[in-house]
Protein backbone atom coordinates (compact mmCIF):
# COMPACT_ATOMS: atom_id res chain seq x y z
CA UNK A 1 0.00 0.00 0.00
CA UNK A 2 1.31 3.42 -0.97
CA UNK A 3 0.73 6.11 1.67
CA UNK A 4 1.66 9.79 1.63
CA UNK A 5 2.26 11.39 5.04
CA UNK A 6 2.11 15.19 5.02
CA UNK A 7 3.98 16.75 7.92
CA UNK A 8 7.16 15.44 9.56
CA UNK A 9 6.57 16.76 13.06
CA UNK A 10 6.20 14.51 16.07
CA UNK A 11 2.83 13.09 14.96
CA UNK A 12 3.75 12.66 11.30
CA UNK A 13 7.11 11.12 12.14
CA UNK A 14 5.52 8.52 14.44
CA UNK A 15 2.85 7.69 11.87
CA UNK A 16 5.49 7.24 9.17
CA UNK A 17 7.58 5.04 11.49
CA UNK A 18 4.69 2.71 12.30
CA UNK A 19 3.65 2.45 8.66
CA UNK A 20 7.23 1.75 7.61
CA UNK A 21 7.49 -0.96 10.27
CA UNK A 22 4.41 -2.55 8.66
CA UNK A 23 6.28 -2.62 5.32
CA UNK A 24 4.11 0.06 3.73
CA UNK A 25 5.40 2.20 0.86
CA UNK A 26 5.62 5.57 2.66
CA UNK A 27 6.42 9.01 1.25
CA UNK A 28 6.78 11.92 3.71
CA UNK A 29 6.34 15.58 2.71
CA UNK A 30 7.35 18.58 4.81
CA UNK A 31 8.39 22.16 4.07
CA UNK A 32 11.28 21.95 6.57
CA UNK A 33 14.52 20.62 5.09
CA UNK A 34 15.77 19.84 8.61
CA UNK A 35 12.76 17.65 9.36
CA UNK A 36 13.07 15.92 6.00
CA UNK A 37 16.73 15.19 6.74
CA UNK A 38 15.68 13.69 10.08
CA UNK A 39 13.10 11.49 8.34
CA UNK A 40 15.67 10.23 5.82
CA UNK A 41 18.26 9.59 8.55
CA UNK A 42 15.90 7.74 10.91
CA UNK A 43 13.35 5.95 8.73
CA UNK A 44 13.29 3.65 5.73
CA UNK A 45 10.92 5.87 3.74
CA UNK A 46 11.02 8.33 0.85
CA UNK A 47 10.83 12.05 1.62
CA UNK A 48 10.21 15.28 -0.28
CA UNK A 49 10.83 18.85 0.88
CA UNK A 50 7.96 21.11 -0.17
CA UNK A 51 4.49 22.39 0.66
CA UNK A 52 2.13 19.41 0.86
CA UNK A 53 -0.86 21.56 -0.14
CA UNK A 54 0.72 22.29 -3.54
CA UNK A 55 -0.60 19.94 -6.26
CA UNK A 56 2.79 19.74 -8.00
CA UNK A 57 4.43 18.60 -4.75
CA UNK A 58 1.79 15.91 -4.25
CA UNK A 59 2.30 14.86 -7.86
CA UNK A 60 6.05 14.48 -7.22
CA UNK A 61 5.16 12.28 -4.26
CA UNK A 62 3.18 9.97 -6.54
CA UNK A 63 -0.32 11.04 -5.53
CA UNK A 64 -1.81 9.69 -8.78
CA UNK A 65 -1.39 6.10 -7.60
CA UNK A 66 -1.44 6.59 -3.81
CA UNK A 67 -3.87 4.50 -1.75
CA UNK A 68 -4.02 6.85 1.22
CA UNK A 69 -2.96 10.31 2.30
CA UNK A 70 -2.51 11.40 5.92
CA UNK A 71 -2.45 15.16 6.44
CA UNK A 72 -0.66 15.70 9.76
CA UNK A 73 0.82 19.19 9.47
CA UNK A 74 0.50 21.68 12.33
CA UNK A 75 -2.24 23.62 10.49
CA UNK A 76 -5.83 22.34 10.47
CA UNK A 77 -6.62 24.44 7.43
CA UNK A 78 -3.64 23.14 5.46
CA UNK A 79 -4.66 19.58 6.32
CA UNK A 80 -8.16 20.25 5.02
CA UNK A 81 -6.82 21.70 1.77
CA UNK A 82 -4.52 18.70 1.32
CA UNK A 83 -7.46 16.30 1.60
CA UNK A 84 -9.53 18.38 -0.82
CA UNK A 85 -6.76 18.39 -3.43
CA UNK A 86 -6.10 14.69 -2.87
CA UNK A 87 -9.77 14.01 -3.60
CA UNK A 88 -10.49 16.47 -6.40
CA UNK A 89 -7.28 16.21 -8.42
CA UNK A 90 -5.74 12.84 -7.59
CA UNK A 91 -8.77 10.74 -6.51
CA UNK A 92 -6.86 9.24 -3.58
CA UNK A 93 -9.29 6.68 -2.08
CA UNK A 94 -8.69 7.33 1.63
CA UNK A 95 -7.96 10.67 3.24
CA UNK A 96 -7.10 11.21 6.92
CA UNK A 97 -6.56 14.62 8.52
CA UNK A 98 -5.17 15.76 11.83
CA UNK A 99 -7.53 18.37 13.29
CA UNK A 100 -6.56 20.13 16.51
CA UNK A 101 -9.10 22.92 16.97
CA UNK A 102 -12.21 22.05 18.97
CA UNK A 103 -14.20 24.42 16.77
CA UNK A 104 -13.75 22.02 13.84
CA UNK A 105 -14.50 18.98 16.01
CA UNK A 106 -17.90 20.07 17.30
CA UNK A 107 -20.60 17.49 16.65
CA UNK A 108 -22.76 20.09 14.88
CA UNK A 109 -20.27 20.18 12.03
CA UNK A 110 -19.62 16.44 11.68
CA UNK A 111 -21.70 16.22 8.48
CA UNK A 112 -19.32 18.71 6.86
CA UNK A 113 -16.62 16.05 6.49
CA UNK A 114 -17.91 14.00 3.58
CA UNK A 115 -17.09 13.63 -0.10
CA UNK A 116 -19.62 16.18 -1.37
CA UNK A 117 -18.39 18.82 1.10
CA UNK A 118 -14.91 18.44 2.58
CA UNK A 119 -13.67 14.94 1.69
CA UNK A 120 -12.05 13.69 4.90
CA UNK A 121 -12.68 10.02 5.68
CA UNK A 122 -11.15 10.01 9.15
CA UNK A 123 -10.13 12.70 11.61
CA UNK A 124 -7.34 12.20 14.12
CA UNK A 125 -6.91 14.51 17.10
CA UNK A 126 -4.03 13.39 19.34
CA UNK A 127 -4.76 16.11 21.90
CA UNK A 128 -8.39 15.03 22.26
CA UNK A 129 -7.40 11.34 22.40
CA UNK A 130 -4.96 12.07 25.25
CA UNK A 131 -7.56 14.11 27.14
CA UNK A 132 -10.23 11.42 26.75
CA UNK A 133 -7.74 8.76 27.83
CA UNK A 134 -6.90 10.73 30.97
CA UNK A 135 -10.58 11.15 31.81
CA UNK A 136 -11.13 7.41 31.48
CA UNK A 137 -8.18 6.76 33.80
CA UNK A 138 -9.63 9.17 36.35
CA UNK A 139 -12.76 7.02 36.49
CA UNK A 140 -10.56 4.22 37.88
CA UNK A 141 -7.54 6.01 39.42
CA UNK A 142 -6.24 2.88 41.19
CA UNK A 143 -5.97 0.95 37.92
CA UNK A 144 -2.78 0.72 35.87
CA UNK A 145 -4.92 0.06 32.81
CA UNK A 146 -8.56 0.67 31.87
CA UNK A 147 -9.97 -0.07 28.42
CA UNK A 148 -13.62 0.14 27.42
CA UNK A 149 -15.44 -2.38 25.23
CA UNK A 150 -18.94 -2.72 23.77
CA UNK A 151 -19.38 1.06 23.43
CA UNK A 152 -18.44 1.59 27.06
CA UNK A 153 -20.77 -1.05 28.50
CA UNK A 154 -17.84 -3.19 29.71
CA UNK A 155 -14.36 -2.36 31.01
CA UNK A 156 -11.10 -4.29 31.19
CA UNK A 157 -9.31 -3.08 34.33
CA UNK A 158 -5.79 -3.82 35.51
CA UNK A 159 -5.11 -3.76 39.26
CA UNK A 160 -2.08 -4.58 41.40
CA UNK A 161 -3.13 -6.38 44.57
CA UNK A 162 -1.88 -5.10 47.92
CA UNK A 163 -1.13 -7.04 51.11
CA UNK A 164 -4.39 -5.84 52.67
CA UNK A 165 -6.58 -7.06 49.79
CA UNK A 166 -9.48 -8.94 51.41
CA UNK A 167 -9.74 -11.68 48.77
CA UNK A 168 -6.15 -12.94 48.77
CA UNK A 169 -5.62 -16.71 49.08
CA UNK A 170 -9.20 -17.31 48.01
CA UNK A 171 -9.89 -19.60 45.03
CA UNK A 172 -11.46 -17.72 42.15
CA UNK A 173 -14.24 -20.29 42.12
CA UNK A 174 -15.15 -19.24 45.65
CA UNK A 175 -15.13 -15.56 44.69
CA UNK A 176 -17.77 -16.31 42.08
CA UNK A 177 -19.89 -17.88 44.80
CA UNK A 178 -19.33 -15.05 47.32
CA UNK A 179 -20.18 -12.33 44.81
CA UNK A 180 -22.71 -14.15 42.68
CA UNK A 181 -24.47 -10.96 41.57
CA UNK A 182 -21.24 -9.28 40.46
CA UNK A 183 -20.83 -9.17 36.68
CA UNK A 184 -17.04 -9.32 36.69
CA UNK A 185 -14.42 -11.99 36.10
CA UNK A 186 -10.65 -12.23 36.51
CA UNK A 187 -9.39 -13.04 33.02
CA UNK A 188 -5.64 -12.74 33.54
CA UNK A 189 -2.95 -12.72 36.22
CA UNK A 190 0.61 -11.46 35.91
CA UNK A 191 2.85 -12.98 38.57
CA UNK A 192 6.65 -12.79 38.60
CA UNK A 193 6.58 -11.43 35.03
CA UNK A 194 4.50 -14.39 33.83
CA UNK A 195 1.05 -13.69 32.40
CA UNK A 196 -1.46 -16.54 32.49
CA UNK A 197 -5.17 -17.21 32.25
CA UNK A 198 -6.32 -18.43 35.68
CA UNK A 199 -8.41 -21.50 36.34
CA UNK A 200 -11.17 -21.67 39.00
CA UNK A 201 -8.82 -23.13 41.64
CA UNK A 202 -6.14 -20.45 41.33
CA UNK A 203 -5.71 -18.09 44.29
CA UNK A 204 -4.69 -14.45 44.20
CA UNK A 205 -1.43 -13.42 45.86
CA UNK A 206 0.02 -10.10 47.04
CA UNK A 207 1.61 -8.04 44.25
CA UNK A 208 -0.30 -9.94 41.56
CA UNK A 209 -1.28 -7.75 38.64
CA UNK A 210 -4.74 -8.91 37.66
CA UNK A 211 -6.98 -8.12 34.71
CA UNK A 212 -10.71 -7.96 35.41
CA UNK A 213 -13.43 -7.80 32.78
CA UNK A 214 -16.38 -6.02 34.38
CA UNK A 215 -19.78 -4.67 33.53
CA UNK A 216 -19.46 -0.86 33.68
CA UNK A 217 -22.38 -0.74 36.14
CA UNK A 218 -20.48 -3.01 38.56
CA UNK A 219 -17.11 -1.30 38.18
CA UNK A 220 -17.16 0.64 41.47
CA UNK A 221 -18.14 -2.46 43.42
CA UNK A 222 -15.48 -4.51 41.65
CA UNK A 223 -12.76 -2.01 42.54
CA UNK A 224 -13.91 -1.93 46.16
CA UNK A 225 -13.65 -5.73 46.44
CA UNK A 226 -10.09 -5.91 45.11
CA UNK A 227 -8.76 -2.57 46.37
CA UNK A 228 -10.91 -1.34 49.25
CA UNK A 229 -8.49 1.45 50.20
CA UNK A 230 -7.93 2.61 46.65
CA UNK A 231 -7.50 6.31 46.01
CA UNK A 232 -10.66 8.19 45.11
CA UNK A 233 -9.95 11.69 43.82
CA UNK A 234 -12.31 14.45 44.93
CA UNK A 235 -10.46 17.44 43.50
CA UNK A 236 -8.10 17.78 40.56
CA UNK A 237 -5.47 20.39 39.74
CA UNK A 238 -4.68 20.84 36.03
CA UNK A 239 -1.29 22.36 35.25
CA UNK A 240 -1.22 23.83 31.77
CA UNK A 241 -4.07 25.22 29.70
CA UNK A 242 -3.05 24.14 26.23
CA UNK A 243 -5.18 22.05 23.88
CA UNK A 244 -5.05 19.04 26.22
CA UNK A 245 -5.62 20.95 29.48
CA UNK A 246 -8.59 22.84 28.09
Amino acid sequence: MKIIVCGAGQVGLQIAKHLSDERMDVIVIDKSSNLIKKVIDELDVSAICGYASYPNVLERAGAHDADMIIAATMSDEVNMVICQIAHSIFSIPRKIARIRSDFYLEENYSSFYRSDHLPIDEIISPEREIAEGLLKRLEVPVAFEATEFLDGAAVLVGLTLKEECAVLSTPLRQLSELFSTLNAIVVGIRRDNNLFVPNPEDELQPNDSIYIFSDKKDLSRTIEIFDKKGFIGKSIVILGMGAIGL
